[in-house]
């Protein structure tokens, strides 16, 4: 038995919009048995474009009931029943996200008719509702409201089963079957390709463009989830409707993943990723010999071709350090440039001795250096002839890469010759900071004379 379903809505996911219309038709592969209509107050205002789309305003739905006064007999007429829709996955997301605020578990087997037409009837230009039925010479009445639709899902359900769609309908109910959950436009065989292993996976739309990047230590499993999970957000409502293809990278262990995801997202800004969208890193401490021939420190915007003592997001965190090492080595706040005011002849009096004061500064930025610690996370590769290479120097991330499983290496300029430069962020250098705590055996560590400890 068949509850085929059409809903009206106030916007695109369920998580922050409501159902404005409903309509359920129970059909038993042959006869329409019952027919449930109804607009419903969404308790939000029905912005201006779906309102000329579907004629339905909100002096319409000011006397209509709330969901929650209709749900437990919305809930009757699916519950035990297949949920079938035209592009299923969007009109069960709000049914079901709205039925369980009003206390309703649903849990039934979905059937999407757009997927089931690429069985039945390959090749067409289009499978929108409109469309297809146009091609197949099926009139709709009442285009854009939830009867219209719904009746119109039925013929072409009827259709549909009259050229044979039975086989697949059953190969797709089964619970092995990923059609239930697939988004729209994505083949089965783009997941089942999929590898059971850490890496990188990449969502594209129809046009090819990356929209969003994720990492995993079972890129097929973590992949599955996006689209398994009943979740009624905006993303994943994005996700089911724009991803036609899923491309990936294999690494070698969870690191490597993360850090190449965060590399990617910082190259490829993808549309749906959000977390890491960061600004780069904007601040530098840099250290110089002024016309005097003191050496001054000073913090300013990073440079891209000036190498730097330290990087750092936030003005203030880098000031706040520079102070600490003012303070501990009795640095001239003045040569530092936390006192900005003109120096005279008492400052430099006040700093001493050129030689004195210079040899304060270096011990001062040796003792950075030492909390800035310079080691390279060595781990197996993908293949049994590599090495992965992660290194941190002083404490900036530099790279990553593979060498020889048999090479030894020597000292940290020569693995920075064979791997690959890469971008520091805040999210990579904490996340290679705990790995290297968590696995220490595989940690090398060099001091700040680039030689191994």
């Amino acid at each position: 038995m068949y509850a085929i379903v059409d809903i009206e809505t106030t916007g695109g996911h369920a998580s922050s919009h409501g159902i404005t219309e409903i309509a359920i038709f129970i059909f038993d592969g042959n006869n329409i048995l019952h027919k449930y209509q109804t607009l419903i107050n969404p308790q939000q205002k029905v912005p201006y474009y779906i309102t000329a789309l579907t004629g339905i305003s909100n002096a319409m739905l000011a006397s209509a009931p709330l969901f929650a006064e209709v749900a437990e007999e919305i809930f009757n007429l699916l519950q035990d029943r297949i949920f079938v829709a035209h592009n299923v996955n969007f009109d069960f997301s709000f049914v079901k996200h709205h039925l369980s605020i009003a206390g309703f578990n649903l849990n039934v087997k979905k059937l999407c008719t757009v997927r089931l037409c690429r069985k039945v009837l390959p090749g067409m230009p289009s499978y929108s509702l409109g469309n297809i039925c146009r091609n197949v010479g099926i009139s709709i009445q009442d285009r854009h409201r939830a009867a219209g639709d719904a009746h119109a899902t039925v013929i072409l359900f009827e259709t549909l089963l009259a050229r044979g769609a039975g086989e697949h309908i059953l190969q797709m109910l089964k619970k092995s079957s990923a059609e239930q959950w697939l988004p729209l436009h994505l083949d089965k065989k783009e997941i089942t390709a999929l590898p059971s292993l850490p890496g990188v996976y990449y969502f594209h739309d129809a046009k090819g463009k990356i929209i969003y990047v994720g990492k995993a230590v079972n890129i097929k499993k973590r992949v599955s989830s996006h689209f398994t999970h009943n979740e009624a957000g905006q993303k994943r409502q994005h996700f089911l409707r724009l991803i036609t293809k899923i491309t990936h990278k294999v690494c070698a262990n969870e690191l490597h993943a993360l850090v190449l995801e965060s590399t990617e997202i910082k190259r490829l800004w993808p549309r749906y990723n959000y977390s890491q969208k960061q600004p780069a890193q904007r601040f530098a401490l840099y250290q110089f010999v002024d016309s005097k021939g003191y050496m001054r420190l000073a913090i300013d915007k990073k440079k891209k071709n000036l190498p730097a003592l330290y990087q750092f997001n936030l003005l203030h965190e880098g000031m706040v350090m520079l102070k600490k090492m003012v303070e501990e080595f009795s640095l001239n706040q003045k040569l530092c440039f936390l006192d900005k005011t003109p120096i005279n002849t008492s400052d430099i009096k006040a700093a001493g001795a050129i030689g004195d004061y210079n040899k304060k500064v270096l011990l001062a930025i040796r003792s950075l250096e030492e909390k800035l610690p310079s080691f390279a996370i060595i781990d197996n590769g993908i293949l049994q002839n590599e090495k992965l290479c992660m290194l941190m120097e002083k404490g900036i991330f530099w790279g990553m890469g593979y060498v020889d499983a048999t090479t030894e290496i020597q000292n940290i300029s020569y693995l920075k010759e064979k791997i690959e430069r890469l971008a520091d962020n805040d999210f990579i250098r904490n996340s290679m900071y705990a790995y290297a705590e968590q696995y220490p055996a595989k940690k090398m560590i060099f001091n700040v004379t680039q030689s191994l400890q």
